[in-house]
């Protein structure tokens, strides 16, 4: 049989790699980058700038703010990418480390696949890996008393070291600490903590002063004015009335046509607006508030009625900014003015005053007795500054509430990567077979953390890790790691560097499964779409 025409498999236009090429190709992206993030760990790390699409700018060390701002090419350093975000959104913190450690593991398995060992193999390796790890941190943990201000106050102080707003470090962690501990809230059905920091805690910035000016709000502030220039500026205790129905004459959901017979109809149709209106302001101005907050609109004659009876009121309020003041003040937030109860009226503030700040006037609701939500005002110089600022303190208090949650610490600074990777060497001498190789470049892959911290320091790295070692030989020294600030060798413990476990076991998790994961492919094809039939036109074979 002589050879027919090649068969068309795959869209003419599509890519396909496959085998070693692929797996190699990953690795290098993987390593790719984290090579990028590597020099943001650490109190001495470097800030990255990036400029975006629109030519707006980032400047930031947060790993995960790098890598969304970047755009790659390669699928695999697209899912390194994703991990950062989960480890955000999980933990909050350890996003730099974990991509480092990803690409590290990766790195680790590729002289594996040169030497032609099977994908399966080192992954069944890195599982064994795996869970020996998180056996190990769990038997390095030391637990924590929440309630204890200045142990909270030494993790908070970790977890900052390595961020732009060090230099603050006292007023940041307090800051942290106070927000946090304001939104705790205990679940009475389920016995957990509950602590919901993006919604409770909410992070305004305001350019102009100083980073020193910056506090944590025990209320709200909004960025908002009264509606008319007559109503009060500052009332003391006032009585707070959350609504969220608007205070003007509802308009017909669609268009409405009225007829009118004779001249007095108008007058009529005025009429009953104006009296729509009255009641409902009677209905809120019967239970004396002092303020009233609503999400819609307040019409000129509604305002009118309400600075008549000497009530403050605010128009167009976030709905999320209206449940953090229900939450601070002990207000119900009522969707009909009929149904006012005095109960929904919230008292637990004492005082509201409008502050002008530049430009802008800014509604600060404050003095709360028993607040559950606050607001964290950041003061500072430039934008580019308030935004990293802030995604500090969001590292800061989610650390925070990781520890409020699970309370168990690790030492930091690169200590327990050397603790791990010691037992993890002793346990792979009691192991037989082909697995005893990646498991111990497993343990030799995690000590890139410590490493890392020396080389952004500058100091000598070999002379340093050799010494980490050798502490680390001898028993009783897990708490040795490096001192991120000059590079020598130092006790833990005695620098107050500590980590959250909860932390640390996402961190190796999410690195050591995106490694397992990326190892497993084995082909990549990628079809670049034609542009007019969309996907899988042209020489597919038609199916009938």
């Amino acid at each position: 049989r002589t050879m027919s025409a090649p068969v068309l498999v795959l869209n003419q236009n599509s890519k396909r790699e496959s085998g070693r090429k692929v797996q190699l190709g990953n690795v290098e992206a993987a390593k790719t980058i984290a090579d990028v993030i590597r020099t943001c760990l650490g109190p001495r790390s470097m800030l990255k700038m990036l400029m975006d699409p629109m030519g707006g700018i980032v400047m930031t060390n947060d790993g995960n703010a790098i890598l969304r701002e970047i755009t790659v090419q390669h699928p695999a350093a697209k899912s390194m990418i994703e991990i950062s975000r989960t480890q955000d959104e999980e933990v909050g913190d350890g996003t730099t480390s974990v991509i480092i450690l990803a690409g590290e593991m990766m790195v680790a398995a590729q002289q594996f696949l040169e030497q032609k060992m099977h994908p399966t193999v080192i992954i069944a390796a890195y599982r064994k890996a795996l869970d020996d790890m998180q056996e190990i941190l769990t038997e390095l943990s030391v637990d924590i008393d929440v309630t204890e201000k200045s142990e909270m106050r030494k993790i908070v102080k970790s977890a900052i070291g390595t961020k732009f707003i060090n230099k603050w470090a006292d007023l940041a962690c307090d800051m942290a600490i106070k927000s946090v501990s304001t939104v705790v809230q205990q679940n009475k059905s389920t016995g957990r903590r509950e602590i919901d920091i993006k919604r409770y805690a909410k992070v305004e910035k305001v350019p102009g002063g100083i980073l020193e000016d910056s506090e944590v709000l025990d209320g709200v502030m909004l960025n908002k004015d009264i509606t008319h220039p007559a109503m009060k500026r500052r009332i003391e205790n006032p009585r707070i009335l959350l609504l969220d129905c608007s205070l003007e004459y509802q308009k017909g959901e669609s268009q409405t046509d009225m007829e009118l017979s004779k001249d007095t109809d108008f007058e009529k149709i005025l009429q009953m607006e104006e009296d729509y209106i009255k009641r409902v302001t009677s209905d809120v101005i019967a239970h004396k508030p002092d303020l009233v907050f609503t999400e819609k609109g307040i019409s000129d004659l509604a305002q009118y009625f309400l600075t008549k009876a000497n009530i403050t009121a605010i128009r167009r309020v976030r709905k999320s900014d209206n449940n953090r003041i229900a939450r601070a003040c002990g207000a119900t937030v009522c969707s009909r003015t009929e149904e006012i109860r005095e109960e929904d009226i919230g008292t637990g503030a004492g005082l509201f005053e409008v502050r002008k700040f530049g430009e802008e006037y800014f509604t600060f609701i404050t003095k709360c007795k028993d607040p559950k939500a606050c607001t964290i005002l950041l003061r500072g110089a430039s934008k580019d500054i308030l935004m990293e600022v802030e995604r500090n303190l969001q590292d800061a208090m989610q650390v925070t509430r990781n520890v409020m949650i699970n309370p168990q610490l690790l030492p930091g600074g690169g200590s327990v990567e050397m603790a791990v990777a010691q037992r993890m060497k002793e346990r792979s001498k009691s192991m037989t077979g082909v697995e005893q190789w990646p498991y111990r470049a497993v343990a030799d892959a995690l000590e890139i953390i410590p490493r890392t911290l020396v080389q952004n320091c500058g100091a000598s790295t070999i002379r340093t890790i050799t010494a980490l070692r050798a502490k680390h030989a001898t028993s009783g020294n897990e708490t040795w790691g490096v001192n991120g600030e000059t590079g020598q060798i130092a006790d833990m413990k005695a620098l107050d560097v500590w980590e959250p476990l909860s932390v640390k076991l996402q961190t190796y998790k999410t690195a050591m499964e995106t490694a397992m994961l990326l190892l497993r492919i084995d082909d990549i094809v990628s079809g670049s779409k034609k542009a007019e039939g969309g996907e899988g036109s042209g020489t597919a074979a038609p199916t009938h």
